[in-house]
């Protein structure tokens, strides 16, 4: 009785849990029982036969090689030989006198002519592969044409089956958005991000805190943005998903990784880091921290300016945003005037002509397409082009979504100028971290003169400060700029970054997140 192995495979671990590993082994006892045959070992695998390197088959090959069997019995020549480097390796013991039995077909691997019909077996077999894989990749790229991503979900978005688009995961989604907004605003290193977005809750996809190298892949991927980009070759395609994040926060992160914007932020996470300059000699005032109280000092020689405690910069922004005050008359009477500006600003942006840009764009990677196949270009240089284009044309998207969200809507504008209102109030509720984008976007001009701080309110807090002179047929010119204020002014706001901003911020301090 010849002592062999019994090795038998399927190509996914799915298949594995179903009958097809027990059909085979059934099929191999009977071959070996009416054979004289006695399987002295079993090898499973489920791994797909199109690549080398499986971990069982290496080791029965290497136990083989060793002669601790006389001979291999599987269910078919294609359950091992859908790669010839594998079979190549199985061909090279049958050399050395290892017998090879197939329990289902009639293959005698002792003759010349057995060998032959098993060596074109085979050779069909991994024609065969090649030819799926072929099918496959043509498949999933005629999906990644249509805009549909057909591998797994990237974090943040939930898989719906084959050949629907991705869409936002409802406990991710909103962290990884904060993720971009926070690592754009230069405000924070990929290391101190990781560790907010760990204190938040973020986990990765088996539910472990979310890694660095997660982090720093999922920073680097335009999906978040509506573009899909294939790693292994760059090709770009436009997504059909649903956004997480706009083009131009994405670019101001990919900015900030890139090194041309400043990462701060590493070690110590102090409020007003880099916002405070000394007026004496414009060296940025450091924080550090003495028998747990936090100063600001300015380190040049010699310099006027000293030491300052953070508790005193935090008083002057909280005054400084004090200053400004819009009281519940005026709001009535903007909101009055805003009805009109609002029809009047539709009308401008429809004129915009995003449609026909967005027709030039198209004709354009149409253009590159052609000196592609003509071979005027290289697959390099169309990736990269093909890619600006895209991000091109998903900004004009993004500002054609923006312009048919824009319809008049005095909810959301008493709700901006309501923000304004309690500006300071907020800032005083606020935790450290929303305290400085706070101290960021509506403070300017933060100097340290002795031991005196002085700020400002950025240029859009001022105009809407002299919101009463403008509303009396002023025209306000700021005390600090040349630039002017108007009503249209004041209403350019409304449709600014810095209302998303407030209600980001507003809704985060009334949820005390930290």
């Amino acid at each position: 009785m010849k002592h062999c192995y019994g090795y038998i495979r399927v190509s996914t671990v799915k298949q594995g849990d179903g009958v097809s590993l027990d059909a085979q082994k059934e099929a191999i006892r009977a071959f070996a029982s009416h054979n004289a045959i006695k399987i002295v070992e079993w090898y499973e695998e489920k791994e797909t036969a199109a690549k080398t390197g499986r971990p069982v088959f290496n080791r029965m090959i290497a136990n083989l090689r060793k002669r601790k069997a006389q001979g291999l019995v599987v269910h078919k020549i294609d359950r091992f030989a859908r790669n010839l480097t594998d079979y190549g390796r199985i061909s090279q013991l049958m050399d050395l006198g290892l017998e090879v039995f197939t329990a289902i077909e009639s293959l005698d691997f002792q003759s010349r002519g057995g060998r032959l019909a098993a060596d074109v077996q085979a050779v069909v077999a991994a024609d065969f592969i090649r030819n799926q894989r072929q099918e496959t990749i043509k498949g999933l790229y005629g999906r990644l044409a249509q805009g549909i991503y057909p591998f797994k979900a990237p974090l943040g978005y939930l898989d719906h089956g084959a050949g629907k688009h991705k869409t936002f995961d409802p406990e991710r989604a909103p962290l990884i958005r904060e993720a971009f907004e926070l690592y754009a605003s230069g405000d924070y290193s990929q290391l101190a991000l990781l560790a907010v977005l760990r204190k938040r809750g973020l986990t990765g996809g088996r539910g472990a805190p979310i890694s660095s190298s997660t982090l720093e892949a999922l920073l680097a991927n335009p999906f978040y943005a509506g573009i899909i980009k294939i790693k292994r070759n760059g090709r770009t395609f436009q997504g059909g998903h649903q956004p997480l994040i706009s083009m131009a926060t994405f670019e101001r992160a990919q900015a900030v990784k890139a090194g041309k914007a400043l990462k701060k932020c590493t070690m110590h996470e102090y409020t007003y880091r880099r916002l405070f300059r000394c007026r004496h000699c414009d060296g940025a005032m450091t924080p550090e921290r003495q028998k747990g109280v936090v100063y600001y000092r300015c380190h040049t020689n010699g310099c006027a300016t000293k030491s300052i405690r953070e508790s005193v910069l935090e008083d002057q922004i909280y005054q400084c945003l004090k200053q400004v005050t819009l009281t519940d008359r005026e709001i009535d009477r903007l909101m009055v005037l805003l009805r009109g500006w609002m029809r009047a600003r539709q009308k401008q942006l429809n004129q915009e002509a995003i449609p026909l840009k967005l027709n030039q764009l198209a004709e354009k990677r149409e253009r590159l397409t052609d000196a592609l196949i003509d071979r005027l270009v290289s697959q390099e240089i169309f990736e990269k082009r093909n890619e600006a284009l895209l991000f091109q044309e998903q900004r004009l998207r993004e500002r054609e979504a923006q312009i048919s969200s824009q319809r008049p809507d005095p909810k959301q504008a008493r709700k901006f100028f309501e923000l304004v209102k309690s500006l300071a109030s907020t800032y005083i509720s606020a935790s450290p971290a929303h305290r400085r984008e706070l101290a960021a976007i509506a403070t300017s001009n933060r100097w340290v003169e002795g031991k005196k701080p002085y700020v400002e309110p950025s240029d859009w807090l001022q105009r809407l400060g002299h919101v009463e002179h403008v509303l009396n047929g002023g025209h306000y010119e700021g005390t600090f700029r040349t630039s002017g204020a108007n009503l249209n002014d004041i209403f350019e706001l409304f449709c600014s970054e810095r209302f998303s901003d407030l209600k980001r911020l507003s809704l985060a301090v009334s949820q005390n997140k930290v």
